[in-house]
This record gives C-alpha cells, sequence and structure tokens, in this order.
C-alpha cells in the first residue's frame, strides 16, 4: 500500500487516516526523504498516537529548486475541447520550480492577466536519476518514479496563446498547487494508476471529472520520451496532462475557419472578445478544488483548497 508523506515547516510526518507520525530524518530536500525510506517505513508503522492532520500546516511536497516538466494535451478528453483531430505528437514543455506552491495557498492572478484558467493534473515525483536515452517500460516504472502528487497546472491563457508561450504563461508564482501528500508507492501499487480519477470544481461546481483511462500516452511512455533530450533526477515533477473541462476551449470549426482568414491582431482580438463572455475563467474570490484518488482509497492524494486572488 501507498504510505501518504506531508511536509510542514517543521519537518515531514507519515499521515495514517486522519492523524501523522513525524518522521525521524534530517531531510530538508525531496530527493534526500526519499534516500531516507527506512525512517518514512518506521514512522508509518510506528504506534504512535500521532499529531491530528487538521492541525499541520502543508508545504508542497515537492521542494524546491527541482525540474517541472509537463505534458500538454494528454487526454483525449482535453483533446476534443481543444479542437484536436487524428493523432496527436506527445508534446513536453517546462514550468519555472518557483511556480510549485501549496495545497491550500491562495493563486494570485497577475495585473495584466485576463484569463486564468485551471488544469487538474498528476504529477509523478522521480526516486531515481532519469539518464538521456533511457526506455522505460511498464515494469520498470517503480525503478524511476518514487511516488505522486496532486497538481494543479495553472494557466493565463491569453499570455499562452498570444505569445505562444506555455513557460511564461504556466509559471508565475502560486500556479503550480502542489500536495497535500507525496504519495509513495510500493511496486504493486502502479497496476492501480489507471483506476486514479482526477476531479476539480470551482465554487462547489465540478468543472473536470476523468480517470487516467482517458490519458493518450501512459506514464512509462511519457518517461522515455523525455528521456530522449531530458535527463531527471530524483525529486524533479512530471505533470501528466489535464482532462477535459476547463475553461479554454476551441471555437466551432465555421468560426475557427473564418478566423483563420484575418490578420492576427484582428483574429486574436476576436477570439478574445469571445472569451470575455466566458464565465468558467477564475476571479478573484473563486476557491478550487481538486482531489485524484482510487476508487477504494488504496491511492489517495488529498485534497486541495486554493482561493483565487488578483494581485495587489
Amino acid at each position: 500500500m501507498s504510505t501518504n508523506v506531508l511536509r510542514t515547516p517543521d519537518g515531514w510526518w507519515a499521515v495514517r487516516g486522519e492523524r501523522a507520525v513525524r518522521i525521524d530524518t534530517k531531510a530538508v530536500t525531496t530527493a534526500e526523504l526519499l534516500a531516507d525510506r527506512d525512517a518514512v517505513r518506521e514512522a508509518a508503522a510506528s504506534g504512535e498516537n500521532g499529531t491530528p492532520v487538521a492541525d499541520l500546516v502543508a508545504l508542497p511536497p515537492v521542494t524546491t529548486p527541482c525540474r517541472v516538466v509537463a505534458q500538454m494535451v494528454n487526454y483525449r478528453s482535453h483533446a476534443k475541447d481543444s479542437g484536436f483531430t487524428g493523432d496527436i505528437p506527445p508534446t513536453f514543455f517546462r514550468k519555472a520550480s518557483g511556480s510549485v506552491s501549496g495545497p491550500h495557498e491562495r493563486i494570485v492572478r497577475p495585473p495584466h492577466v485576463r484569463f486564468l484558467d485551471y488544469e487538474v493534473e498528476l504529477g509523478l515525483v522521480m526516486g531515481a536519476p532519469l539518464p538521456v536515452g533511457t526506455v522505460v517500460e511498464e515494469r520498470d516504472l517503480p525503478s524511476y518514479v518514487a511516488g505522486l502528487v496532486l497538481t494543479n497546472d495553472v494557466s493565463a491563457r491569453d499570455v499562452q496563446l498570444t505569445k505562444t508561450q506555455f513557460y511564461e504563461s504556466k509559471s508565475y508564482p502560486t500556479f503550480t498547487p502542489t500536495g497535500p501528500y507525496l504519495a509513495l508507492l510500493e511496486p504493486e501499487d502502479f497496476a492501480h494508476l489507471v483506476d486514479l480519477r482526477l476531479r476539480l470544481s470551482v465554487n462547489g461546481v465540478p468543472r473536470q471529472d476523468r480517470t487516467l483511462a482517458d490519458m493518450i500516452v501512459r506514464p512509462a511512455q511519457a518517461l522515455t520520451l523525455l528521456a530522449r533530450f531530458q535527463t531527471l533526477d530524483p525529486g524533479d515533477l512530471l505533470l501528466t496532462g489535464t482532462p477535459g473541462g476547463t475553461a479554454l476551449k476551441a471555437p466551432p470549426k465555421p468560426v475557427e475557419k473564418i478566423a483563420a482568414l484575418l490578420p492576427p491582431a484582428l483574429k486574436w482580438k476576436a477570439f478574445f472578445n469571445g472569451q470575455a463572455k466566458n464565465p468558467l475563467y477564475l476571479r478573484d474570490g473563486d476557491l478550487v478544488t481538486a482531489t485524484i484518488a482510487t476508487p477504494d482509497g488504496r491511492i489517495d492524494l488529498g485534497e486541495q483548497r486554493n482561493t483565487v486572488a488578483d494581485a495587489k
């Protein structure tokens, strides 16, 4: 069974139900904690009553700096929302590690961003080096992936689309809420990844709800493709894409064909005039809630509750 680990300002904790036991470790970074798995197991098996989880302040379980890599359009439902047809080439992009924030921190919208979007994603936390040229089979996943985290790939769509700039649009501070838990997996847990269900709601209204069965490129293949050009190290984070249901959706095909005939400035002006009428984009005061878990609770990454706030 997986073991949920919680990080707080004063250390690491093994979570057991509604209580947590402090892990006897000197680890400061996620990579250091992963190298001290015996301490995690001892805390998880301890007879100590522990501290109520509700009394602890959760930090991101992935420490920074680290590499944060993400997959683009990796769920069939999201591909449909985005207007893609046919085969979609696997695509990766980077996010600044400074965008990683806590599971209950505010998501801060920069003053120049009008169209702020959400993307619940499963994060893979590396437990061993992935050198360039590595081929990862499904049976190899436990050798490279230590655990999972719940993430939200917050996106400034007006920056992303007009500049074709993923790095900037997804890298502002607080744009990658992560946690609350790092679920450290045992080899037998990996067979249950496909059952993980990703859910996200805004102000209590469901927006995204899919399992990994909707995923196009599964984790083992994604790591193989990434290793063609990118090294990963313990503690690095791979975001594996989001299901359909984001605020941004492709315009209807007839509208898209007409827009293609317009000069770029007019095309984007028309597009964003239409987006301004879309009530699904995040606004000041919105509460974004996200969860990822298997139906039987074998793997449960906890719940994020992030309030959106305009930058002051």
